[in-house]
């Protein structure tokens, strides 16, 4: 079960992206130790669910910490992944699409 954090990553998520996020795909953020957030940019609608146990097209292992800086936008997504903070695993396409999701999870 993921942390109390990681579900209202998800629960805020899930309610920004609405219907369609623009993916067309599946991605999870993999947190470690608190938990991962599976988004099934896939399905209609789009739905954002525990990552627990779930493959994705594109896995972004980054810590809890510097995703809250990358919502925020203090932190960007390019910088974490040239200095080691953010991981991508699997499609390198998918993850640039980040950018809009994060931005939609801004509120």
């Amino acid at each position: 079960m993921s942390s109390p954090a990681v579900q209202q990553i998800i629960a805020q998520m899930g309610s920004t992206l609405g219907g369609n996020s623009g993916l067309g795909g599946t991605l999870k953020f993999d947190f470690g130790a608190a938990g991962s957030v599976y988004v099934d940019g896939k399905s209609s609608p789009n739905t954002v669910t525990d990552g627990a146990g779930k493959s994705a097209d594109t896995t972004i292992s980054v810590s809890l910490d510097d995703f809250e800086k990358m919502v925020k936008g203090e932190l960007d997504g390019t910088s974490a992944f040239m200095q080691g903070k953010l991981r991508v695993a699997g499609d390198m396409g998918l993850a640039m699409k980040i950018g809009p999701v994060l931005q939609k999870a801004r509120g």
